[in-house]
Protein backbone atom coordinates (compact mmCIF):
# COMPACT_ATOMS: atom_id res chain seq x y z
CA UNK A 1 0.00 0.00 0.00
CA UNK A 2 1.51 3.16 -1.24
CA UNK A 3 -1.26 5.68 0.25
CA UNK A 4 -0.29 7.17 3.56
CA UNK A 5 -3.50 7.78 4.03
CA UNK A 6 -4.78 4.33 3.55
CA UNK A 7 -4.71 2.31 7.36
CA UNK A 8 -8.00 2.35 8.57
CA UNK A 9 -8.34 2.72 12.46
CA UNK A 10 -11.11 0.43 13.09
CA UNK A 11 -13.22 0.87 16.71
CA UNK A 12 -13.10 -2.48 18.52
CA UNK A 13 -16.97 -2.91 18.83
CA UNK A 14 -18.74 -5.35 16.54
CA UNK A 15 -18.68 -3.80 13.30
CA UNK A 16 -15.27 -2.71 13.43
CA UNK A 17 -14.34 -6.87 14.68
CA UNK A 18 -16.61 -7.76 11.72
CA UNK A 19 -14.67 -5.28 8.87
CA UNK A 20 -11.56 -6.48 10.44
CA UNK A 21 -12.62 -10.45 10.11
CA UNK A 22 -13.93 -9.43 6.26
CA UNK A 23 -10.25 -7.98 5.25
CA UNK A 24 -8.33 -10.46 6.49
CA UNK A 25 -10.65 -13.02 4.44
CA UNK A 26 -10.01 -10.58 1.55
CA UNK A 27 -6.26 -11.00 1.87
CA UNK A 28 -5.35 -7.96 3.67
CA UNK A 29 -3.31 -6.89 6.57
CA UNK A 30 -4.81 -5.96 9.73
CA UNK A 31 -3.11 -5.04 13.36
CA UNK A 32 -4.79 -6.62 15.92
CA UNK A 33 -4.31 -6.09 19.51
CA UNK A 34 -3.25 -9.31 21.95
CA UNK A 35 -3.10 -9.41 25.59
CA UNK A 36 1.10 -9.40 24.80
CA UNK A 37 1.49 -6.61 22.05
CA UNK A 38 -0.38 -5.42 18.70
CA UNK A 39 0.26 -7.86 16.18
CA UNK A 40 -0.02 -7.75 12.25
CA UNK A 41 -2.47 -10.43 10.98
CA UNK A 42 -2.75 -11.90 7.81
CA UNK A 43 -4.83 -15.24 6.46
CA UNK A 44 -1.98 -18.36 7.39
CA UNK A 45 -2.89 -20.52 4.27
CA UNK A 46 -2.29 -17.07 1.75
CA UNK A 47 1.11 -17.07 -0.04
CA UNK A 48 0.09 -13.51 -1.18
CA UNK A 49 -1.31 -12.49 2.18
CA UNK A 50 2.21 -13.45 4.23
CA UNK A 51 4.16 -12.18 1.37
CA UNK A 52 2.61 -8.94 1.98
CA UNK A 53 3.70 -9.13 5.58
CA UNK A 54 7.13 -9.79 5.04
CA UNK A 55 7.09 -6.17 2.77
CA UNK A 56 5.41 -4.21 5.29
CA UNK A 57 7.57 -5.24 8.16
CA UNK A 58 10.63 -5.83 6.10
CA UNK A 59 11.13 -9.21 7.92
CA UNK A 60 13.93 -11.50 7.36
CA UNK A 61 12.44 -14.40 5.10
CA UNK A 62 13.91 -17.18 7.50
CA UNK A 63 12.09 -15.67 10.74
CA UNK A 64 9.19 -17.71 11.08
CA UNK A 65 5.44 -16.28 12.31
CA UNK A 66 3.28 -17.42 14.89
CA UNK A 67 0.18 -18.64 13.85
CA UNK A 68 -2.91 -17.72 16.21
CA UNK A 69 -5.79 -20.11 16.32
CA UNK A 70 -8.96 -19.67 19.18
CA UNK A 71 -8.38 -22.95 20.69
CA UNK A 72 -6.61 -26.22 21.33
CA UNK A 73 -8.52 -28.15 19.02
CA UNK A 74 -7.48 -25.87 16.05
CA UNK A 75 -4.30 -25.76 16.74
CA UNK A 76 -4.18 -29.74 16.79
CA UNK A 77 -5.75 -29.78 13.21
CA UNK A 78 -2.50 -27.70 11.86
CA UNK A 79 0.36 -29.21 14.42
CA UNK A 80 1.42 -32.79 16.23
CA UNK A 81 0.37 -32.34 19.48
CA UNK A 82 1.77 -34.98 22.46
CA UNK A 83 1.35 -35.55 26.02
CA UNK A 84 3.55 -32.86 27.11
CA UNK A 85 2.69 -30.12 24.79
CA UNK A 86 -0.97 -30.45 25.42
CA UNK A 87 -0.32 -30.05 28.94
CA UNK A 88 0.75 -26.90 28.35
CA UNK A 89 -1.48 -26.01 26.23
CA UNK A 90 -4.09 -26.94 28.93
CA UNK A 91 -2.48 -24.92 31.37
CA UNK A 92 -1.78 -21.53 29.70
CA UNK A 93 -4.23 -21.45 26.73
CA UNK A 94 -5.69 -19.05 26.09
CA UNK A 95 -2.84 -17.13 27.02
CA UNK A 96 0.76 -15.70 26.31
CA UNK A 97 2.71 -19.39 25.48
CA UNK A 98 3.27 -19.89 21.84
CA UNK A 99 4.58 -23.67 20.95
CA UNK A 100 6.91 -25.03 18.41
CA UNK A 101 5.47 -28.32 17.20
CA UNK A 102 5.65 -30.27 14.29
CA UNK A 103 3.66 -29.22 11.52
CA UNK A 104 0.47 -31.84 10.18
CA UNK A 105 1.52 -32.93 6.57
CA UNK A 106 -1.26 -30.49 4.14
CA UNK A 107 -2.22 -28.67 7.32
CA UNK A 108 -2.44 -26.01 4.58
CA UNK A 109 0.17 -23.16 5.77
CA UNK A 110 1.99 -21.46 3.44
CA UNK A 111 4.99 -22.30 3.52
CA UNK A 112 6.93 -19.06 4.38
CA UNK A 113 4.68 -19.36 7.42
CA UNK A 114 7.33 -21.78 8.71
CA UNK A 115 10.02 -20.73 6.93
CA UNK A 116 10.19 -23.82 5.24
CA UNK A 117 11.06 -25.48 8.75
CA UNK A 118 9.14 -28.85 9.81
CA UNK A 119 7.58 -26.99 12.94
CA UNK A 120 4.70 -24.25 12.85
CA UNK A 121 4.98 -21.67 16.06
CA UNK A 122 1.04 -21.72 17.20
CA UNK A 123 -0.64 -19.53 19.97
CA UNK A 124 -4.10 -19.75 21.25
CA UNK A 125 -4.69 -16.07 22.64
CA UNK A 126 -6.68 -14.35 25.31
CA UNK A 127 -7.40 -11.04 24.04
CA UNK A 128 -11.21 -10.77 23.76
CA UNK A 129 -11.08 -8.80 20.62
CA UNK A 130 -8.28 -11.02 18.70
CA UNK A 131 -10.81 -13.67 20.10
CA UNK A 132 -13.34 -12.33 18.27
CA UNK A 133 -11.75 -12.30 15.36
CA UNK A 134 -10.08 -15.23 15.01
CA UNK A 135 -14.07 -16.82 15.39
CA UNK A 136 -15.40 -14.91 12.64
CA UNK A 137 -12.83 -15.21 10.27
CA UNK A 138 -12.95 -18.78 11.01
CA UNK A 139 -9.06 -19.06 9.65
CA UNK A 140 -5.65 -18.95 11.38
CA UNK A 141 -4.12 -15.79 11.48
CA UNK A 142 -0.55 -15.78 10.88
CA UNK A 143 0.50 -12.09 13.34
CA UNK A 144 4.02 -11.28 14.03
CA UNK A 145 4.59 -8.14 15.85
CA UNK A 146 2.70 -5.12 13.81
CA UNK A 147 6.00 -3.35 13.70
CA UNK A 148 8.72 -3.02 10.96
CA UNK A 149 11.32 -5.47 11.28
CA UNK A 150 13.53 -5.28 14.36
CA UNK A 151 11.68 -1.92 15.99
CA UNK A 152 10.26 -1.29 19.38
CA UNK A 153 7.21 -3.82 19.63
CA UNK A 154 3.67 -1.99 19.62
CA UNK A 155 1.40 -1.94 22.58
CA UNK A 156 -1.36 0.71 21.39
CA UNK A 157 -2.84 1.91 17.52
CA UNK A 158 -0.57 4.55 17.45
CA UNK A 159 2.65 2.40 18.21
CA UNK A 160 1.74 0.55 15.26
CA UNK A 161 0.64 3.21 12.98
CA UNK A 162 3.86 4.70 13.72
CA UNK A 163 5.90 2.77 11.48
CA UNK A 164 2.83 1.14 9.43
CA UNK A 165 0.63 3.46 8.60
CA UNK A 166 0.27 3.25 4.88
CA UNK A 167 1.46 -0.31 4.54
CA UNK A 168 -1.50 -1.70 5.87
CA UNK A 169 -5.12 -1.99 5.57
CA UNK A 170 -6.28 -1.09 9.36
CA UNK A 171 -5.53 -1.41 13.21
CA UNK A 172 -8.17 -2.58 15.23
CA UNK A 173 -7.91 -0.26 18.03
CA UNK A 174 -8.45 -2.47 21.57
CA UNK A 175 -6.52 0.40 23.68
CA UNK A 176 -3.39 -0.30 25.42
CA UNK A 177 -1.92 -4.34 25.71
CA UNK A 178 -2.59 -5.65 29.29
CA UNK A 179 0.68 -7.67 29.27
CA UNK A 180 2.95 -5.33 27.16
CA UNK A 181 5.53 -8.49 26.34
CA UNK A 182 5.79 -10.94 23.77
CA UNK A 183 4.81 -14.79 24.71
CA UNK A 184 6.62 -16.96 26.46
CA UNK A 185 7.70 -19.54 23.56
CA UNK A 186 8.80 -23.27 24.06
CA UNK A 187 10.06 -25.71 21.28
CA UNK A 188 8.43 -29.24 22.26
CA UNK A 189 11.17 -32.24 20.63
CA UNK A 190 11.18 -35.52 21.30
CA UNK A 191 14.24 -35.31 23.18
CA UNK A 192 13.08 -32.86 25.85
CA UNK A 193 12.19 -29.43 25.91
CA UNK A 194 13.36 -25.85 24.96
CA UNK A 195 12.72 -22.24 26.17
CA UNK A 196 13.30 -20.46 23.35
CA UNK A 197 11.70 -16.86 23.99
CA UNK A 198 11.54 -15.75 27.45
CA UNK A 199 7.81 -14.04 28.37
CA UNK A 200 4.79 -13.56 30.56
CA UNK A 201 4.78 -17.19 31.27
CA UNK A 202 8.47 -17.77 33.29
CA UNK A 203 10.54 -20.62 33.17
CA UNK A 204 9.89 -22.01 36.48
CA UNK A 205 6.01 -22.73 35.67
CA UNK A 206 7.09 -24.55 32.41
CA UNK A 207 9.96 -26.64 34.68
CA UNK A 208 6.96 -27.53 36.83
CA UNK A 209 4.64 -28.97 34.24
CA UNK A 210 7.36 -30.77 32.13
CA UNK A 211 10.55 -30.91 34.04
CA UNK A 212 14.33 -29.36 33.37
CA UNK A 213 14.27 -28.07 29.84
CA UNK A 214 17.32 -29.50 26.93
CA UNK A 215 20.29 -27.81 27.96
CA UNK A 216 21.73 -28.44 24.64
CA UNK A 217 19.69 -25.50 22.12
CA UNK A 218 18.94 -25.67 18.42
CA UNK A 219 21.23 -23.18 16.20
CA UNK A 220 18.30 -22.98 13.64
CA UNK A 221 16.07 -20.03 14.43
CA UNK A 222 12.43 -21.57 14.72
CA UNK A 223 10.33 -19.09 16.42
CA UNK A 224 10.25 -14.90 16.65
CA UNK A 225 12.64 -12.75 19.00
CA UNK A 226 15.50 -15.27 18.25
CA UNK A 227 17.75 -12.91 16.16
CA UNK A 228 20.57 -11.18 18.04
CA UNK A 229 19.72 -7.48 17.38
CA UNK A 230 15.64 -6.67 17.98
CA UNK A 231 13.43 -4.38 19.75
CA UNK A 232 15.53 -1.78 18.98
CA UNK A 233 14.93 2.24 19.38
CA UNK A 234 17.50 3.18 16.89
CA UNK A 235 20.17 4.33 19.36
CA UNK A 236 22.79 2.67 21.57
CA UNK A 237 21.05 1.68 24.89
CA UNK A 238 23.64 1.16 27.70
CA UNK A 239 21.96 -1.05 30.25
CA UNK A 240 22.19 -1.47 33.88
CA UNK A 241 22.49 1.97 34.51
CA UNK A 242 22.19 4.32 38.01
CA UNK A 243 22.31 7.23 36.21
CA UNK A 244 21.76 8.99 33.11
CA UNK A 245 24.69 11.03 31.33
CA UNK A 246 23.90 14.19 29.48
CA UNK A 247 23.42 13.20 25.95
CA UNK A 248 21.43 10.13 27.18
CA UNK A 249 17.71 9.13 27.46
CA UNK A 250 17.17 7.56 31.35
CA UNK A 251 14.47 4.45 31.44
CA UNK A 252 14.39 4.53 35.30
CA UNK A 253 13.18 1.44 37.97
CA UNK A 254 12.33 1.56 41.19
CA UNK A 255 14.24 3.69 43.14
CA UNK A 256 16.09 5.17 40.17
CA UNK A 257 14.23 7.62 38.85
CA UNK A 258 14.35 8.23 34.84
CA UNK A 259 12.66 10.49 31.75
CA UNK A 260 10.26 7.61 32.17
CA UNK A 261 10.17 4.88 34.08
CA UNK A 262 9.00 1.33 34.21
CA UNK A 263 7.69 1.09 37.31
CA UNK A 264 8.38 3.37 40.31
CA UNK A 265 7.76 0.45 42.72
CA UNK A 266 9.81 -1.90 41.21
CA UNK A 267 6.89 -3.82 40.12
CA UNK A 268 7.94 -6.47 37.37
CA UNK A 269 4.57 -7.20 36.12
CA UNK A 270 4.36 -3.41 35.72
CA UNK A 271 7.59 -2.79 34.14
CA UNK A 272 6.60 -5.47 31.42
CA UNK A 273 4.06 -3.88 30.59
CA UNK A 274 5.53 -0.44 30.09
CA UNK A 275 8.50 -1.54 28.23
CA UNK A 276 8.12 -0.83 24.99
CA UNK A 277 6.17 2.48 25.35
CA UNK A 278 9.42 3.37 27.54
CA UNK A 279 11.13 2.47 24.01
CA UNK A 280 8.68 4.13 22.22
CA UNK A 281 9.58 7.56 23.86
CA UNK A 282 13.43 6.90 23.95
CA UNK A 283 13.27 6.75 20.12
CA UNK A 284 11.13 9.70 19.97
CA UNK A 285 13.70 11.35 22.39
CA UNK A 286 15.99 14.23 20.44
CA UNK A 287 18.75 13.04 22.73
CA UNK A 288 21.21 10.44 20.94
CA UNK A 289 21.20 7.15 23.11
CA UNK A 290 19.44 5.76 25.88
CA UNK A 291 19.88 4.33 29.22
CA UNK A 292 18.47 2.02 31.56
CA UNK A 293 18.50 1.16 34.99
CA UNK A 294 19.11 -2.16 36.16
CA UNK A 295 15.93 -4.90 36.32
CA UNK A 296 16.04 -7.84 38.61
CA UNK A 297 16.50 -11.14 36.40
CA UNK A 298 13.90 -12.95 38.74
CA UNK A 299 10.38 -13.79 36.99
CA UNK A 300 9.18 -11.99 34.21
CA UNK A 301 12.33 -9.71 34.72
CA UNK A 302 14.22 -12.37 32.76
CA UNK A 303 11.94 -11.72 29.79
CA UNK A 304 12.21 -8.10 30.29
CA UNK A 305 16.11 -8.11 30.57
CA UNK A 306 16.04 -10.83 27.36
CA UNK A 307 14.14 -7.81 25.26
CA UNK A 308 16.64 -5.12 26.81
CA UNK A 309 20.00 -6.82 25.75
CA UNK A 310 18.66 -7.34 22.38
CA UNK A 311 17.39 -3.87 21.99
CA UNK A 312 21.40 -3.26 22.96
CA UNK A 313 22.92 -5.29 20.78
Amino acid sequence: MSDKDATVRLAADAAGIAQAAQLLRDGALVALPTETVYGLAARADSDAAIAAVYRAKGRPDFNPLIVHVPSLAAAERLAVFDDRARALATAFWPGPLTLVVPLHAGAGIAPAVTAGLPTIAVRCPAHPVMRAVLEQCDLPLAAPSANRSGAVSPTDADHVLATLDGRIAAVLDGGTCERGLESTIVAVRESGWQLLRHGPIPQADLTAILGPPDPVLSARVEAPGQLAQHYSPGKPVRLGASEAEADEFMIGFGPVAGDCTLSATGDLAEAAARLYACLHMAAASPKPRVAVAPITNEGIGAAINDRLRRAAA
